[in-house]
């Protein structure tokens, strides 16, 4: 299990971006050398864990919960074959493309080891937006990726350090539930009565799902 590359985006205007300005970071390439990763604060107020990445809507996107996004270059292999074009690593704006890592099938709370010293822990799949779409420019782009099911991760920063492409990635904790990333993705999305299940994560969840997952329990229990 490695890290392939570690990819930033600089802010570019764009017609189809909700965004203040009009601006997004979603074109991610690989960078040249160490990076960063830190806790970059609450959402809202804080953008990308990555110090020189840029998220530029931060409604919805970046800070703690949602600071580092992981996607495996395995799936990414799966949607060339399916769209029939190179995907290079960091075109989903992914901030870590990995290999030999089974990211759909990590735990929510769920820790990896990057590096010497970065902790980072899994909190959620990730939810496909309208920018997304446009930025591949497929056609009903939003349904496709959500059908298929292999969102990629979202994680938050136990530890700060510094990483680089080709550094390994070791599993430090794995949670004793069953609550995969792939799971409570499709409890957030096309599977909801599947949203009692992941509350066995307990506060380990990105809490806008352990918010819903509760809401949705309280409607359906009363």
């Amino acid at each position: 299990m490695k890290l392939l590359t570690v990819n930033v985006g600089r802010p570019k205007i764009v017609e189809y971006s909700d965004a203040p300005g009009g601006a997004t970071g979603i074109d991610k390439r690989p960078a040249e050398g160490a990076v960063r990763v830190v806790d970059p604060g609450p959402k809202g107020e804080g953008g990308s864990g990555l110090v020189g990445d840029t998220i530029c809507d931060l409604r919805h996107h970046g800070g703690t919960h949602q600071a580092v996004y992981a996607y495996a270059r395995e799936d990414l292999d799966f949607w060339e074959r399916e769209l029939g074009r190179p995907i290079s690593n960091g075109t989903f704006g992914e901030n870590l493309t990995t290999v030999g890592l089974d990211v759909g099938g990590a735990k929510i709370g769920e820790r990896w080891r990057i590096g010497d010293d970065l902790v980072i822990e899994v909190t959620s799949g990730r939810l496909p937006c309208r920018t997304f779409a446009s930025w591949l420019g497929e056609q009903g782009w939003v349904k496709r990726f959500t059908r298929h099911g292999a969102p990629g991760a979202y994680l938050k920063v136990v530890e700060p350090g510094e990483i680089r492409a080709g550094d390994a990635i070791e599993i430090v904790h794995r949670p004793d539930h069953e609550v995969t990333v792939d799971l409570a993705f499709r409890a957030e999305t096309t599977e909801r009565a599947l949203l009692p299940k992941v509350l066995a994560a307990g506060d380990a969840l990105h809490p806008e799902l352990l918010r819903a997952a509760r809401d949705y329990v309280e409607k359906y229990s009363a």
